[in-house]
């Protein structure tokens, strides 16, 4: 199941009018272009929404805003937005999708893994790092599926984005004397974990680490190499992944 967080609100208002504000520019931000949209797109929705940065697409007229969880597109004014997106029809490629991807691409020595719950499957050399609602039926099926896969270290980042319900598990497993056991008990069976969970945890720190790297849906799945999977995975796109970071 997935969640938007503010920036992704923003999406569907995108669509027939606007983008958002609380400007920051990337290199080049000197240019007259860049400034006048910057300060028209600014106008239009106010400071509320971050644009991380603004920069020329490949297209001739047309620039690229980003906004953390999506880009879209402006002309030289500001005044007309593109919500969709940009494809190079001689390469196949989907521009948008492909530049998302490296702007959002996490550097994995940065994760603070000692504020996820770890579990490891036999020799463990395969990792991922997953941010998780304990009531999110898709994260419960990632789970499920991740039985069947060898090898394997799972840091999971509580995060309980869904009710506050999801709050509270979180708060028990972390709390729990065995957090790996509460947290793959609850998930795969359903037996749900005890205690009053009121020892201190990380998941305030979680939730703004999501934001800080634009998790707009739970499960996330980041690999090592910094890219990412949102949304729920099957065991085989997984062991594609894993098979080809073992070739880079």
């Amino acid at each position: 199941m997935s969640f938007r967080i503010r920036v992704a609100a923003i999406a569907s208002a995108v669509a027939v009018a606007a983008i958002g504000a609380g400007y920051v520019l990337s290199a080049g931000a000197a240019e007259p272009a860049l400034d006048k949209v910057k300060a028209t797109v600014q106008k239009a929705l106010g400071p509320n929404v971050e644009i991380k940065s603004v920069t020329k697409s490949p297209l001739a007229g047309l620039y690229e805003i980003n906004l953390g969880s999506q880009v879209v597109y402006s002309d030289a004014t500001g005044r007309y937005v593109l919500n969709g997106d940009l494809l190079d029809t001689q390469t196949a490629t989907n521009l948008t999708q492909e530049h998302l991807a490296e702007l959002n691409r996490v550097k994995w020595s940065d994760l603070p893994l000692d504020r996820a719950v770890k579990w490891v499957k036999g020799n463990g050399a395969r990792k991922i790092a997953v941010f998780s609602d304990p009531n999110c039926p898709y994260c419960h099926k990632l789970e499920q599926m991740l039985t069947q896969v060898d090898n394997i270290t799972v840091y999971t980042f509580l995060f309980p984005i869904l009710s506050e319900d999801s709050n509270t598990k979180a708060k028990q497993i972390w709390c729990s004397a065995d957090r790996a056991k509460a947290w793959r008990d609850w998930m795969t069976a359903k037996t749900a974990p005890g205690g009053a969970g009121t020892c201190d945890t990380p998941l305030e720190a979680n939730l703004k680490l999501g934001q800080q790297l634009n998790v707009t849906g739970t499960p996330a799945i980041i690999f090592p190499d910094g890219t990412r999977a949102p949304g729920l995975i099957d065991a085989a796109t997984l062991e594609r992944k894993f098979a080809a970071l073992k070739k880079s």
